[in-house]
């Protein structure tokens, strides 16, 4: 069973629980998501399944859509409003002085990455340190803020859209904005709207997924496509580099018109991504 699925996640669920139920559904174990949804967020997950589970990086790559509430006055270990308050803060702000640091929030910078979250350490992973109350350093990434935009405010309570590249915590980001209000603040909701060119509208509950449901590569991605000769085929079929008079980051090589693997420019050369 090869494809992808693209799944409207409910709230009460990890990424991880829907994983495991798609393998149930399919009767398969290679299952792989392309980017962790908090248990607390809905939205779009995209799942891959057999051999399209190799497919996942460039998935994963793809910039991200959000949208998201955020309290203001409160902050918990979790950055988000399930966790543990560590403090509570009175509320000050006018709307104007939120309009503008929306307006100058950086484009790109080094984002910490929260303590509750999968990112690993030494092999471990930062929850499971803050589980156990071990500190330790946060790692930064610099991420790019592609859109920010301010769509309502009411009482401590600001709700915004956010395209984001990889990698982006939402929840860092909220604490990030806050901070720059001088405040401090957690998410309260989030969902996921949109991953690359998949949208929520495009999304199935669990609970209905079908084979049916399964996308291709012909439906994932519009890369342009190189046609190859015979001796070029031999070459992909091998898996290995080809020399191809071209300069697109990613390609399709079709052989008699039928497409045939996913190569990405890598200096002079071509290296296969994906062979279908």
């Amino acid at each position: 069973m090869n494809g992808v699925l693209l799944i409207n996640k409910e709230a009460n669920m990890t990424s991880r629980d829907v994983v495991n139920e798609i393998s149930h559904i399919f009767s398969t174990k290679k299952v792989g998501h392309t980017g962790t949804l908090d248990p607390m967020a809905l939205g779009v997950l995209v799942v891959c399944l057999g051999s399209y589970t190799k497919l996942g990086p460039l998935l994963t790559s793809m910039e991200k859509e959000y949208l998201a509430t955020m309290k203001l006055g409160i902050l918990t270990d979790t950055l988000d409003i399930t966790g543990h308050i560590l403090e509570r803060k009175e509320v000050k702000i006018n709307k104007d002085k939120i309009k503008e640091v929306f307006s100058n929030f950086p484009k790109k910078y080094e984002q910490e990455v929260p303590k509750y979250s999968a990112i690993k350490i030494n092999g471990k992973k930062l929850y499971e340190y803050a589980r156990e109350n071990i500190e330790v350093e946060l790692p930064k990434r610099e991420v790019e803020i592609k859109e920010l935009e301010l769509i309502k405010i009411e009482n401590d309570t600001i709700t915004f859209r956010a395209l984001v590249s990889k990698g982006t915590y939402i929840r860092s980001l909220i604490r990030d904005i806050a901070n720059n209000l001088n405040t401090i603040g957690v998410m309260s909701s989030l969902t996921r709207i949109k991953q690359g060119n998949f949208k929520i509208e495009d999304c199935h509950k669990l609970k209905d997924v079908n084979e049916k449901m399964l996308l291709t590569i012909e439906d994932l991605f519009d890369y342009p496509i190189v046609n190859i000769d015979e001796q070029d085929l031999k070459k992909v079929m091998n898996g290995n580099l080809l020399k191809l008079n071209c300069n697109d980051p990613l390609i399709f090589v079709s052989y008699n018109n039928e497409k045939k693997a996913i190569y990405q420019k890598d200096g002079k050369y071509y290296k296969i991504i994906f062979k279908v």
